[in-house]
């Protein structure tokens, strides 16, 4: 064995004796607190060790649990969600009622304040061709229904029966390009004629040119075309257009949305005779 292998083993050995002393020494020497010393760094190693653990336990504990939790959480939205929709529904459906009930009482008030001899009916089909503006109802011939008899709702005008069936007719609605109505101006008594349009607004013609009219006037029928009785709401006018001395345009906007019709009268009293009131 080489001289420098015989020194670092030596060295080795040598360290060896010191470490263990210091660990002899260690056990009969007291700290502070009267602990011996090995003791008390063997304890605080320990600690270490036990504070760490102690903090991975800990956050794995606080994940699962706000895992656990937020999936509880998550459980119980999805219930209160289908709850809530479950309450939308039904409160729709209670507003549909109501609405529907409120129609139907409109539409017997209506019928108690006329004179006219009416028929309820019930809105079941609408025209699927915009340039052309009908909806079909529940009322036919079996209900003694006969073209041009005069369709009423609690707002005014509807339009009147073209094609009656038996258990169900067409009723062609005053906005249809076709349509018209004798009107006339219920603040100064004007009279002309009401087309429609195809659209949702009415246009009045043949109105004199010294007539007064203005924008907001109640347009109401005004008897003298053998279909609708006199007085019945059509519209208000909503915008005068003159080309010199004549009344080119002349807008009506209809007081009834045909949009939303479900419920209307048919009148089975027929209109006097053209000509025979023109009061």
């Amino acid at each position: 064995m080489s001289l420098p292998d015989i020194r670092q083993r030596s060295g080795y050995l040598l360290l060896a004796v010191v470490v263990g002393h210091l660990i002899l020494i260690s056990t009969q020497v007291n700290s502070r607190a009267g602990v011996p010393l090995l003791q008390a760094a063997a304890f605080a190693a320990y600690s270490e060790v036990q504070g760490v653990t102690y903090a991975v336990v800990s956050g794995v504990t606080r994940a699962w649990n706000g895992y656990v939790a937020l999936r509880r959480v998550r459980v119980e939205n999805e219930a209160l969600r289908q709850q809530l929709t479950s309450l939308q529904v039904q409160l729709q459906r209670q507003q549909a009622v109501v609405q529907r009930t409120e129609e139907l009482r409109r539409l017997l008030d209506l019928r108690d304040a006329t004179s006219l001899d009416t028929l309820a009916a019930e809105v079941i089909g609408g025209s699927a061709v915009p340039d052309f503006r009908f909806v079909t109802i529940d009322r036919g011939t079996a209900d003694d229904l006969k073209a041009d008899m005069a369709v009423i709702s609690p707002a005014g005008v509807v339009g009147r029966v073209v094609k009656p069936g038996r258990k169900a007719s067409k009723v062609q609605l005053l906005v249809d390009r076709n349509a018209a109505a004798g009107a006339r101006v219920e603040r100064t008594r004007a009279e002309g004629i009401v087309l429609g349009t195809g659209e949702d607004t009415l246009r009045m013609e043949h109105v004199s040119p010294t007539a007064d009219l203005a924008a907001g006037d109640v347009v109401v029928t005004s008897g003298t075309d053998g279909i609708y009785p006199k007085g019945l709401v059509i519209g208000r006018i909503e915008s005068i257009e003159r080309k010199g001395m004549a009344y080119a345009v002349i807008r009506i906007r209809p007081a009834v949305v045909f949009t939303a019709l479900e419920e209307v009268l048919v009148v089975l009293t027929p209109p006097p005779e053209r000509g025979e009131d023109r009061r």
